[in-house]
């Protein structure tokens, strides 16, 4: 099974290219033009095993909204079509992921249906070069695309601290989600 996909999207605001395969093992090239954003999906790519190539070119000089939600959503549809039909995929994953003073807990359900419930709080406007207010708005991106639903909730009081757990716990989620575990569709639907 060849569970590669590479999508391009080009717009007036964003000129994004993402390459990911489900079943690498977690090397990555990325580059979005904000430093921490890119440090959160190189380490999403090594806790995942998912390689994974970003380049994202956007008007940060703005702001980075459109650079990060845009880059969520080709990175979601990105991994729905690495997904294929999903046949043997175990689709449900969970992780609990702690860092110091912070834990993440992230639930997926590769379900075919799109919903993100993100329960996290912020201390500060900026984590670095990235605006906090946009990371729940990452993962809305990213499920939207991927048609998956997903639960987040974040405890903890540094800001950096939350979203590298975060970001390490729905590597891990998905990794155990697209694990390949039998030979059928797990739906009673027949298709996800």
């Amino acid at each position: 099974m060849n569970r590669i996909a590479e999508i391009k999207r080009k717009t007036f605001e964003t000129d994004i290219k993402v390459r990911i395969n489900l079943d690498g093992k977690g090397n990555y090239n990325i580059d979005t033009g904000i430093n921490f954003f890119s440090h959160m999906l190189e380490s999403f790519s090594k806790h995942s095993f998912f390689d994974l190539d970003v380049k994202s070119i956007g008007d940060i000089e703005i702001d980075d909204h459109h650079t990060i939600e845009d880059t969520g959503m080709v990175l979601g549809e990105a991994f729905l079509k690495a997904l294929g039909d999903k046949k043997g995929i175990k689709r449900m994953g969970h992780a609990i992921v702690p860092m110091d003073d912070s834990l993440s807990t992230v639930a997926i359900d590769i379900s075919g249906r799109s919903y993100s419930l993100v329960d996290i709080s912020f201390n500060s406007y900026k984590i670095g070069d990235m605006s906090s207010e946009i990371i729940p708005h990452f993962f809305e991106s990213f499920t939207k695309t991927s048609k998956i639903n997903v639960n987040i909730k974040v405890l903890g009081t540094n800001d950096h601290h939350k979203v590298e757990s975060l970001f390490k716990s729905f590597a891990k989620a998905l990794k155990e989600a697209t694990r390949i575990e039998h030979d059928q569709i797990p739906s009673t639907k027949g298709v996800i």
